[in-house]
């Protein structure tokens, strides 16, 4: 018996060393959760036992050290969760790694080839919708194309010490005796021209003034060729408050460039009058020209944002996560990846940070977990109890040879 107790001995002894060496091996693999061997006895109808078999070998999912990732794409999971991924079959696989790059078609994948899921952005402009469709995301090449202004604003203080403009002169943009100040303020049509938009203000009378708009690039004429301004009138209370409210004063610029005419307002009810130099806030419009990709981060909620040559920035997509009830039933297949099983249960997927799920970093990527201190005083330990369990074979061996040469 001492025979098969021993040889038992030897074999779990040498899968428990297989299991550190594994786990010493993957030391440095990005994503890897070490794996500790259980043991359990044999009996056979009697008291003494017939040695040991190996139960099963559990893997250890606590986080490993977050380390600063090379690539733009890399991230790190912190708390439960893992990245969804599905290779070219469509079968779904999870996984720790989260060193992530493009392929030739702009999809998100891992250094196998697996698509990285989540929410692709959709829309003008692009927006993400959690609990749409799950699937690969695509990081699109194209430029952004321009968006049209549709609105605008400034702000400012008039200095209520400026001098009053005789009624009698004839506002003049040439002639800067006909109004008392004037700034500059961009805006986009629908094909990207840039447009600057001169204001005017004329002080009028005591806090009263009229303000004066015009398209400096694309000019609107009547039909005598005269260039039209748009106007309106605002009045300040005797504390420099505005009290024509809401002001919005029309920019208006002819069709240029085959683009559509430029049309919105421009918001002006945060002006003051105070006795003070004029002096403007940096004025700000919507819409802008059109852009080429620059680069693209991932965000710490797991959402990709590109930015782009115009200066904007937009969302591409959004990782999700997937958790399971019991994480340790999942399926090693290899390359830093699990599958499903009955044992771990369904997976539960959702944005990082929501419910039970982890935190996401962008620009990081998870160490693996194993402690290699502790893996060398467990080869030390499964080393002695590989040499102890040939010792019992050995002393056997010597037992019937005494046996045999008694005989």
């Amino acid at each position: 018996m001492s025979f098969s107790q021993g040889l038992s001995g030897l074999n779990a002894a040498s899968q428990a060393l297989d299991v550190v060496g594994n786990n010493i091996a993957n030391s440095q693999t990005i994503g890897f959760k070490s794996g500790s061997i259980s043991f359990a006895d044999v009996f056979a109808g009697s008291q003494i036992g017939m040695g040991v078999q190996v139960s099963g070998v559990r893997q250890n999912f606590s986080d490993g050290v977050l380390g600063q990732g090379t690539g733009s794409l890399d991230m790190g999971i912190q708390g439960n969760g893992f990245f969804r991924l599905v290779n070219q079959a469509g079968q779904v696989f999870y996984s720790r790694n989260g060193q992530f790059k493009t392929n030739e078609n702009g999809y998100i994948v891992n250094d196998t080839g697996m698509l990285l899921t989540g929410y692709q952005a959709s829309g003008t402009p692009p927006t993400i919708q959690p609990g749409a469709a799950i699937g690969p995301i695509q990081i699109p090449t194209e430029q952004m194309p321009a968006r049209a202004s549709d609105s605008g604003s400034m702000k400012g203080n008039l200095d209520s010490g400026a001098k009053i403009i005789d009624p009698e002169l004839e506002f003049d943009p040439k002639d800067s005796n006909t109004y008392s100040s004037v700034n500059k303020i961009d805006a986009y049509d629908s094909l990207g021209n840039r447009h600057e938009i001169n204001v005017y203000f004329v002080k009028t009378a005591d806090n009263k003034w009229k303000v004066y708009t015009n398209d400096s690039t694309a000019e609107v004429v009547d039909g005598a060729g005269k260039v039209q301004y748009q106007e309106i009138d605002i009045a300040f209370d005797s504390a420099g408050q505005l009290t024509t409210k809401p002001a919005r004063v029309p920019i208006v610029g002819a069709a240029y460039n085959g683009a559509e005419a430029l049309g919105f307002e421009l918001d002006i009810t945060g002006m003051t009058q105070q006795a003070s130099e004029t002096a403007m806030e940096s004025p700000s419009t919507s819409g802008y020209a059109p852009g080429k990709l620059n680069g693209y981060t991932v965000g710490n909620n797991g959402q990709i944002i590109a930015s782009y040559s115009n200066g904007q920035q937009q969302p591409l997509g959004q990782v999700v996560l997937a958790n399971f009830t019991n994480a340790g039933g999942l399926a090693s297949s290899g390359n830093n990846a699990w599958t499903e099983t009955p044992s771990s249960g369904q997976p539960v997927v959702g944005i990082a940070g929501s419910g039970n799920l982890g935190n996401l970093y962008g620009n990081k990527v998870e160490a693996s977990n194993v402690d290699l201190s502790q893996e060398m005083v467990n080869m030390i330990i499964f080393q002695r109890n590989y040499q102890s369990n040939s010792q019992t074979i050995k002393t056997q061996s010597e037992l019937l040879q005494t046996l045999v040469n008694l005989g």
